[in-house]
């Protein structure tokens, strides 16, 4: 099936929209859109950090194991014919009628999918059981489930939006900081950048995300640990404190103010002042297998950039 002319690169936006239709082609097919597009989005997602894993082509990025599709006892890998996959216990469908069913096909991977995750039932505790039976892994299924909250919660699946953990107006300072030495509670590396500001500086979430970890820790004091859909925890720790009323499961927003500068920590709950006020902020990329720290310091900049071109755009308009 052809998507764009082989000669056009297509846009971002093209792209998902075109993944969109493919997800709401199914959306009545008894399991909801967003529980397939967070499988296909985990699924891109780890393919984007791990050597391990060739990226799959097309516009959807799940990937089947040749025993799933085929059959375990399938002598033909490649097995195409719906009646022989059958046989021998494949699950490969036939998603767009032409009588194949083709794992290089987005449309039969696709149905193959929604057909799996139905036969468990239309609850998210079935949907979870379903993940389990097919990833055997908690982590992986606290990460696909957070992905499909996010889709279900804003209506798509452009949630790449990013902004500065601090508030534009605020006096702050920040350098690249990652891998410093840290001597407190034995040796370490520094896991992230630090942001400097006065105490109770309003803290924004960076993304998208749902809060997965509130409270306090002996190394970061008060601090919150929210996760993206892109298989990112984001850390933002020495807060003075949190905002008002948030709590673990929690869907913010980039620009939402989430916490305020602090300098707490090293040490029992309540420890403040062992150093100056600022934001710790670190991100964790999960890829399936581990959580590994990564350094923020180009995303910031990156991201306070954008945040001040957007800032002196909207003042432009508004005058």
């Amino acid at each position: 099936m052809k998507i764009f002319a082989e000669d056009v690169e297509p846009t971002k936006e093209e792209i998902l929209q075109q993944r969109m239709s493919y997800y709401l082609r199914y959306n009545d097919y008894i399991v909801p859109w967003y529980y397939i597009a967070a499988i296909d989005q985990y699924e891109r997602n780890i393919q984007d950090v791990r050597n391990d894993i060739p990226k799959r082509e097309g516009i959807v990025s799940i990937q089947f194991s040749d025993e799933f599709w085929s059959g375990a006892l399938n002598p033909q890998v490649n097995e195409t014919s719906p009646i022989a996959i059958n046989h021998f216990g494949g699950l490969g469908l036939d998603g767009n009628g032409d009588g194949l069913a083709n794992i290089k096909d987005d449309a039969d991977v696709l149905f193959s999918m929604v057909s799996y995750l139905s036969k468990y039932g239309l609850s998210k505790d079935d949907y979870k059981l379903a993940l389990w039976d097919y990833y055997k892994n908690e982590t992986v299924i606290n990460q696909i489930v957070t992905i499909a909250i996010l889709f279900e919660k804003f209506g798509t699946i452009d949630l790449d939006a990013h902004t500065f953990p601090i508030e534009l107006g605020y006096q702050y300072s920040y350098g690249g900081t990652w891998g410093a030495n840290r001597g407190w509670g034995g040796r370490r590396i520094h896991e992230g950048t630090d942001i400097f500001a006065d105490n109770s500086t309003p803290v924004l979430s960076a993304s998208y995300g749902v809060v997965e970890v509130i409270g306090w820790n002996q190394f970061g004091g008060w601090r919150i640990g929210i996760r993206d859909n892109h298989n990112s925890y984001h850390y933002y720790a020495h807060l003075a404190r949190f905002q008002e009323d948030l709590k673990v499961g929690d869907i913010v927003e980039p620009g939402q103010v989430i916490g305020y500068v602090g300098s707490t920590g090293y040490g029992k709950e309540g420890t403040s002042g062992k150093f100056s006020p600022h934001l710790h902020y670190g991100i964790y990329k999960f890829n399936g297998k581990t959580e590994l720290a990564f350094d923020p310091y180009p995303f910031l900049v990156k991201w306070e950039k954008e945040a001040k071109q957007a800032k002196r755009k909207k003042v432009k308009y508004k005058y």
